[in-house]
């Protein structure tokens, strides 16, 4: 016993150091998706074809935030180890190369957005009452996709900047400049959904267009700060100064970060493609995904912020050749993880069936989002394992690895059961919905193995 809390429980300050990076992460997040599900609610209050129309949009640029993610998080490996190891040139290249590439996949995908943005849409609505609802959702999806367009260019930026500022572990900022955009969010949305005093209504179209203000204002929060604190960001010396990356600094980006920015566009894909396989049972269940979702996100940053967590302080030791160090935080940190997420995870299957009651909707849509939310929850601490195991191999620039790991096993095994499961079984979806999040179990024992076997424990500067 006395061994196993040694392997898996801390010490104060190891809890303390823990915290502090993960608690204005998990602050962050959860004003955010705070405010999506305000968001949600407010325009679900329009209708259902509404609150369909732009959970489909948001489904599509789920996967360009993944993208943007991706990009960053490429150099976001060498970035926390170069900075673990006091080399500010480097992770000024690091910068260099997160604003590039950030760039460069906006670009692709307002290109792919503005000409395909009914084509893709459409992919997602089945009409399986012949009410014509599904067109009316697509009317509002592509007035909201318009809007949404002008957004992504401060979200690409603001995620470069902000990326740097945790590694060094400034995680207040960043947290900071997102509460004031999310808080700009909220009173936008209310102002401009519903057109209260001499603001115009604009349903559909106010929802995005306070997205996309709220955004630059984040944004510039973060960018102004950044460069009036340039010795606490010193990665900025010389950083507009000049536009080159030396060569081996490139190759070492590109060859370890080229397969996890593939990996987070395919796994976003593929997430999306299963809920087109949802879709097909109907608009309701469309509604009822999407409802489900905004809440479960709302939980889910508890374990998602602790896993990201783990790459900044694991790669951190890892960039100072303290690899002992860096095994035993990471144990105590997915234990941690998963512990408290047992707890979440108990917490959102208690009130989760409370929430959907909030919509404005059917109460067949109520019933089958008060289903899904109980099924993700009991999935939760899975989930959590598996997510803490990512960042893990992550972090020691094990990305063909977590390529593997994630967005084939998506597309390899989660992708095929949802296709089959909805298109050629009479289960009920939410037998499937089951079974879907189910394959996450496989998940975790693949995790474990590739934990516990220390590929990961690499000093990659």
């Amino acid at each position: 016993m006395e061994k196993i809390k040694k392997k898996y429980i801390g010490t104060g300050a190891f809890y303390r150091r823990y915290l502090y990076l993960a608690l204005p992460m998990i602050l962050q997040n959860a004003i955010t998706n705070l405010v999506s599900f305000l968001d949600n609610i407010m325009v679900g209050q329009l209708g259902t074809e509404q609150m369909s129309g732009v959970a489909i949009v948001n489904q599509l640029i789920f996967v360009y935030n993944l993208a943007i993610f991706g990009a960053a998080s490429a150099a976001s490996i060498f970035g926390a180890q170069y900075f673990g190891k006091g080399d500010h040139k480097g992770h000024m290249y690091s910068f260099r190369f997160k604003l590039y590439a950030t760039l460069l996949v906006t670009v692709i995908a307002m290109t792919l957005f503005a000409s395909r943005g009914s084509q893709l849409i459409s992919l997602y609505l089945t009409d399986t009452t012949g009410s014509g609802a599904t067109e009316v959702a697509l009317k509002y999806g592509l007035q909201y996709l318009a809007v949404m367009l002008f957004g992504l260019i401060p979200f690409a930026v603001n995620q470069s900047y902000a990326t740097n500022i945790k590694e060094t572990g400034q995680t207040m900022v960043p947290m900071i400049a997102s509460f004031v955009a999310v808080g700009s969010n909220a009173v936008l949305d209310y102002l401009l959904i519903f057109g209260i005093g001499p603001f115009p209504k604009l349903g559909v179209v106010g929802a995005a267009l306070a997205t996309v203000l709220a955004r630059y204002i984040e944004a510039g929060i973060v960018i102004l700060w950044a460069h009036t604190h340039q010795t606490k960001n010193r990665y900025l010396e010389g950083a507009y100064r000049g536009f080159g990356i030396p060569k081996a600094e490139l190759k070492a980006i590109l060859v370890k970060g080229l397969p996890l920015m593939i990996n987070e566009v395919l796994w976003a894909a593929g997430m999306t493609t299963v809920n087109q396989c949802y879709s097909i049972r109907g608009i309701a269940v469309v509604a009822g995904v999407n409802i489900a979702a905004t809440i479960t996100n709302l939980f889910n940053i508890v374990y998602i912020q602790l896993g990201a967590c783990i790459s900044i302080i694991v790669g951190q030791y890892l960039g100072a050749g303290d690899l002992e160090e860096a095994k035993d935080a990471d144990n105590k940190m997915i234990a941690f993880s998963v512990f408290c997420c047992v707890i979440v995870a108990f917490c959102m299957f208690v009130l989760g069936r409370f929430f959907p009651r909030i919509y404005n909707t059917t109460d067949e849509i109520k019933s089958l989002a008060a289903n899904f939310i109980a099924v993700s929850a009991m999935i939760m601490p899975f989930c959590s394992f598996s997510h803490a195991s990512y960042f893990t191999l992550r972090s020691g620039g094990k990305t063909f690895v977590t390529f593997l790991f994630d967005s084939v096993f998506t597309w390899v095994v989660v992708v095929p059961v949802a296709y089959v499961l909805a298109h050629f079984t009479g289960l009920g979806i939410v037998s499937i919905y089951f079974f879907v999040q189910a394959t996450e179990l496989i998940k975790v024992i693949i995790g474990y193995f590739m934990v516990k076997s220390n590929v990961w424990l690499v000093q990659m500067v």
